[in-house]
């Protein structure tokens, strides 16, 4: 048995920072007990030389091993622990590109990059083939991607994503960022915005990128699809085909930055659409409309405000859509504050 230290990444906002250690040893549990049989062992934190760590024992870990786990939300660096020397660990991150794709983006109520990494991470694990994180190539929808957090991400890791958001400053300053940091960074793509049409009656606006990690493997036909929908999130099931994704990942309207749409509502009613404080009546509607989107096996992640929406509700809603709640101990060790309005929490399920 080998002992392990992984130094969290010091570049965390104050507050965030405060919660990164507890929130990354949840997240290492989820990675230990669905992707490496239960081999991680004594997952604690841990002072070395003053400086906190989060240490674990495991058997000798395999070069697949150390693949997942370099993708761990918080992990600035891994090591091996001998006695009192660290030995540094060879991290091989999915990451394709620099890190200003998630990070150059600064505007209020943006969902940190870090916790947005960590929702996609201990979703894909609660699918049926959670190494697919980093052996295969899962499919993943934000049905409310607000200005692309997710799919960012999604993107660094060399995923097809798509997204829905309702609001068209949201879509408008997404389509805006993508191409200018895919021209600047001299990313080989294409890049279009074209109307969705039903019928002959305008649905909503698509934004459809392809891009290429490198100009090789673009000129080879070996992309990446990046597709964003101006629609109400209620209606996905009007924009994509069922079982087309293997993970849904969304971050859920706090009730403080932002409202949610009622049940109900609809875009264009006069005066705007009643906002509601609760995710809850938005889920309610949005739920049954995205699980059929979810191929067998896949799963689905949603993070929320609970001083607005209780845990018990927001499962409630999922099990009536057929899905199956993660509730292991680690799934629940994800509760944390964000500021004085919000108490962030996760929730995940898997359609089986």
């Amino acid at each position: 048995m080998t002992s392990y230290g992984l130094l969290v990444s010091p570049s965390h906002n104050r507050v965030y920072a405060q919660a990164a250690s507890g929130l990354v040893k949840a997240e290492l549990a989820v990675f230990g007990e669905r992707a490496l049989g239960g081999r991680l062992r004594d997952i604690e934190e841990t002072s070395i030389g003053g400086v906190p760590y989060v240490t674990f024992s495991a058997d000798d870990l395999t070069d697949t091993d150390i693949r997942l786990l370099s993708n761990l939300s918080s992990l600035y660096a891994l090591f091996e622990i001998e006695g009192e020397l660290l030995r540094p660990v060879g991290l091989k991150p999915l990451d394709l590109f620099p890190s200003d794709l998630l990070t150059i983006q600064k505007y209020s109520g943006k969902t940190n990059e870090y916790f947005t990494k960590l929702l996609l991470n201990v979703t894909a694990m609660a699918t049926d083939s959670p190494m697919d994180l980093v052996a295969g190539r899962p499919r993943l929808l934000d049905p409310m991607c607000g200005r692309g957090t997710t799919l960012n991400q999604a993107m660094m890791y060399g995923l097809d994503a798509a997204g829905m958001d309702v609001d068209g400053k949201d879509f408008d300053a997404y389509a805006a960022f993508i191409k200018m940091w895919l021209k600047n960074n001299r990313v080989k793509h294409q890049a279009e915005i074209a109307p969705v049409r039903r019928d002959k009656a305008v649905l909503g606006r698509r934004l459809h990128v392809t891009l290429g990690a490198s100009k090789e493997l673009y000129k080879s036909g070996e992309t990446m699809e990046i597709t964003v929908v101006n629609a109400d999130a209620a209606g996905a099931g009007r924009f994509f085909r069922p079982g087309s994704f293997d993970l849904i990942v969304t971050d859920a309207p706090y009730g403080v930055q932002h409202g949610s749409r009622s049940k109900g509502a609809r875009q264009g009613q006069k005066n705007g659409p009643r906002l509601s404080r609760s995710p809850v009546e938005l889920l309610e509607t949005a739920v049954p409309e995205w699980t059929p989107l979810l191929r067998r096996g896949g799963a689905i992640g949603i993070s929320w405000n609970t001083f607005v929406g209780r845990r018990e509700e927001l499962a409630e809603i999922l099990t009536s859509s057929g899905l199956e709640v993660q509730d292991s101990e680690p799934y629940l060790g994800f509760r944390h504050r964000v500021d004085q309005a919000i108490s962030r929490d996760l929730i995940v399920a898997r359609r089986s």
